[in-house]
């Protein structure tokens, strides 16, 4: 066996040789760290001691059972005696450190990284003294990579238990006067420009262990100290070594790369490093001044899953088309107001909060898309943080006054004839397409490979440049008299005197005409019909899985009735799916198994729960409240209702259309490019060609003359994997790091109201369609909704939703078919649970727990 590499200062430092705490001791050796000696005992002394007792099956044996039998079995095994050449090799590595106490310290290659800590996990043991006793605490070391507490948190984080090993840390015990731990952010909060500090008097373990109560300092970005809490007679630091302090964290976290969580100890006026970890329960920061305020794009869209490399190019691509509109140059890659993080895009709003307008229309619009925004910008303003407001008025006014140009004829023509704007935004829409079409034909067209490529991905952008600009001047009146139309309609609903004026004001605004997603759906329902009346078709349907019939529907192979009445919805609706704002992921025509359990369940229903019918007694219901509300409100007003209500059951219908434009043309775009990563894989750029996706836009120009992206594309894939394990997702983050999350939970259920009706049933918690296992009469509980989630209404007697506000996707959905629905609930997935009945009422907002 080769000897033990031993390191006694930095020589190197990799994760993989000696897990997270050493390789970081390295690291800040490396950088000229005041840190106590130490060795570093590699990895590869674990992996001789294991393979010496043969505890590799005993492990994978072991592993089988839950955490806690399988940790007390595997520990047992490792009360094994350590063989004479591996003791020689370790207490040579050790040297004249074990002359003195010491502190043996487990380092796990999976801990202290960037996204997950595992702090805590294995085993540390203090003032251990002679060479016997620190070999044996070698061996506790390793065998703690074993813990039960260890196994459940790989468990949590999809660490393959196969791929960790343990090295250990030796270091020698600093006689402390005072220690603690240090934060370079605030860890609460999540502030970048404030130092915490926690210490005590003597060693710090009392301090990690919570057996005492520290003292705390805080220092801002300033260098100065804001809070001063001292526990006992004598603090543990002086002003001046809390000022020193302060600034040796800020240097660790400028070499480390990352916020820092750092132990640390002084002697006299000497500070040490013990250790430094990077702080993982900070969430990511869009790239920005800490003045910035970042709204979260995918709550509005219902979308909370992160996005695809590629999808998140073509989206800032669209949005920032949008800013020619407004004096911007289009380019996303200049644009600073939508920038991603967390894998996730953000739209900044602090700009829009200098002006006079933005302060008064932002709060009543985000309140529109999620009360829960709203919330969180009420909240900074009452924090004192809404940004000034800017003195370029003029400059204001200019870069709004070109895009009111374009939109005002527009707006006339909604109020004056709003059946002519709707089929100005269809022949767009189509203009934008057939452009897009002929471009992409053109680009397959071209005899080379690379030419074929960098042809798709003009394409892609000059779509993308050209949606929005085209679309939003004629789109906006729609959403202003939409948004403002409904709040007002409500707001003389609650002044009529009416006993139940929201559930009629919402009921006003049921099955709105020409809804791209309700007629999708009635699509999807005729694709039932016909399996139904079709004797071969309902058989099949009847004996064979949704995963069997999707790969029959994919080979072309189930019976032809089905098949051909599959094949002609998919024609239209194919490049739809659950996330489809993002250009990387797959669509109903290449994963139909949602859409085939959805069928499968429309046969269960009766034909007066078609959304035909459904939408029918709606409509005409919603036009009896609108002539309930206009007697109501007295003459004064009726004309007011009228007008409102009317123009927004014409328009609102249309608040569907730019997005089934989009994507659409995201659909087009995504074909043709998954034939260009046939062509990447085939020269081994890439392994497969749905990696394209993982791939930005600035690199696929390039991508044949570059070099492979294999491993580039495997981390970003884990990357992806690992965000969509994010449990929270914080409605507004702040430049400076704070972020605002969904609002309290408390102890009731309560969101907004978007769908009136009360209805009881059992809660079916869904984190994903095509899983959904939704039955009829159940209510469907979720994140969140986009128009992929939309079949399911007909088989749900109720929908909640975390997010989601009166104009989002799923609201304007549940109201055509009069599904009651609770949208913006706090935490609602977690605190109910599937199989439990429950009552909600999509008036009030209200949900309880029977």
């Amino acid at each position: 066996m080769a000897a033990t590499r031993i390191y006694r200062w930095a020589m190197c430092s990799n994760t993989a040789l000696f897990g997270g705490k050493g390789a970081n001791l390295i690291r800040l050796r490396e950088a000229g760290f005041p840190v106590p000696p130490f060795a570093v005992l590699g990895t590869s002394d674990y992996a001789e001691f294991v393979a010496e007792h043969h505890l590799e099956s005993e492990i994978a044996a072991a592993l089988k059972e839950g955490a806690e039998p399988a940790s007390l079995r595997i520990r047992a095994a490792f009360r094994q005696p350590i063989s004479e050449e591996q003791r020689a090799r370790l207490i040579a590595a050790v040297g004249p450190l074990v002359e003195g106490p010491v502190a043996v310290r487990s380092s796990a290659t999976a801990e202290d990284l960037v996204d997950a800590s595992f702090a805590g996990q294995q085993d540390t043991f203090l003032d251990v003294c002679g060479v016997d006793a620190v070999l044996g605490a070698i061996v506790e070391c390793w065998s703690s990579l074993w813990t039960a507490r260890a196994i459940t948190y790989r468990q949590s984080h999809s660490v393959d238990p196969g791929t960790v090993r343990l090295a250990v840390v030796v270091q020698e015990m600093v006689p402390a006067e005072a220690s603690g731990v240090l934060f370079t952010v605030d860890p609460l909060s999540g502030r970048r420009d404030t130092t915490v500090i926690d210490a005590v008097l003597g060693l710090g373990e009392q301090l990690v262990s919570g057996q005492v109560i520290p003292d705390h300092f805080e220092v801002d970005g300033r260098g100065v100290v804001t809070k001063w809490q001292v526990q006992g007679e004598r603090a543990a630091l002086t002003r001046p070594q809390a000022l020193e302090l302060a600034a040796l964290g800020r240097r660790v976290e400028a070499a480390m790369g990352a916020p820092q969580d750092i132990e640390w100890t002084r002697v006299g006026d000497v500070l040490q490093v013990v250790q430094a970890r990077p702080v993982t329960s900070l969430f990511p920061l869009p790239d920005g001044p800490s003045t910035a305020i970042w709204f979260n794009f995918g709550a509005f869209q219902g979308m909370l899953e992160p996005l695809t490399p590629l999808g998140q190019d073509a989206l800032r691509s669209i949005v920032s088309g949008a800013g020619t509109l407004f004096g911007g140059s289009g380019d996303f890659r200049r644009n600073a107001y939508v920038k991603p993080a967390a894998e996730r895009l953000w739209i900044r709003l602090d700009g829009v909060l200098r002006t006079r307008v933005g302060r008064r229309l932002a709060p009543t619009l985000l309140k529109a898309g999620d009360p829960n925004a709203a919330a969180a910008l009420a909240e900074l303003g009452g924090e004192g943080e809404t940004p000034p407001r800017s003195r370029g008025k003029a400059s204001f006014l200019r870069r709004v006054g070109g895009f009111a140009r374009r939109a005002t004829p527009n707006l006339v023509l909604a109020a004056r004839r709003p059946q002519a704007l709707r089929r100005r935004i269809d022949e767009a829409g189509e203009v934008l397409l057939a452009s897009l079409d002929h471009d992409l034909l053109r680009a397959a067209n071209l005899p080379d490979r690379e030419g074929r490529l960098r042809g798709r991905v003009a394409a892609l952008e000059a779509f993308a440049r050209a949606a929005l600009p085209t679309l939003l001047p004629l789109f906006a009146p729609v959403m202003a008299f939409g948004a403002l139309g409904t709040l007002r309609v409500r707001a003389l609903a609650r002044r009529s005197g009416l006993a139940d004026p929201d559930q009629v004001a919402l009921g006003a605004f049921r099955a709105l005409p020409g809804n791209v997603t309700t007629e999708m759906d009635l699509a999807l329902w005729k694709v039932a019909a016909v399996v139904k009346s079709d004797l071969e078709s309902a058989r099949a349907f009847a004996a064979e899985t949704p995963a069997a019939l999707a790969d029959l529907c994919r080979e072309g192979r189930l019976p032809t009735a089905a098949q051909r009445a599959l094949d002609a919805f998919l024609s239209r609706y194919g490049m739809r799916g659950v996330g489809e704002i993002d250009l990387g992921v797959p669509r109903w025509r290449d994963r139909p198994e949602g859409l085939l359990k959805s069928v499968v369940g429309y046969l269960e229903l009766p034909a007066e729960a078609g959304p035909d019918v459904v939408y029918e007694r709606s409509r005409r219901s919603a036009e009896a409240d609108l002539d309930r509300l206009a007697l109501a409100v007295g003459p004064l007003h009726a004309w007011q209702v009228r007008f409102l209500g009317g123009r927004v059951r014409q328009l609102f219908g249309a608040r569907e259309t730019p997005k089934f434009v989009l994507v659409r043309g995201l659909g087009l775009c995504r074909e043709a490019l998954l034939a260009s990563g046939v062509d990447l894989a085939g020269q081994g750029i890439i392994q497969a060609a749905e990696e394209i996706f993982l791939l930005h836009l600035d690199e696929l120009r390039g991508a044949f003359e570059g070099p492979p992206r294999v491993d580039e594309v495997r981390q970003r894939a884990a990357v992806r994997e690992r965000e969509q394990r994010r449990v929270r997702l914080p409605i507004m983050v702040m430049g400076d790091g704070r972020a605002r999350y969904e609002g309290h939970a408390g102890t009731d259920l309560v969101g907004m109201g978007v769908s009136p009706g009360v209805v009881e049933g059992i809660a079916r918690v869904v984190d994903h369609p095509d899983n959904s296992g939704l039955l009829p009469g159940e209510i469907l509980v979720c994140r969140g909704t986009d128009p992929a989630w939309t079949p399911l209404f007909l088989t749900a007697v109720g929908l909640i939703t975390e997010v989601g506000g009166l104009m989002t996707h799923g609201s304007v959905v549940a109201r055509e078919y009069g599904l009651p629905a609770v949208v913006g609930v706090v935490g609602a997935t977690g605190r109910i649970a599937t199989g439990r009945r429950i009552r909600l009422d999509g008036s009030t907002g209200s949900v309880e727990l029977l």
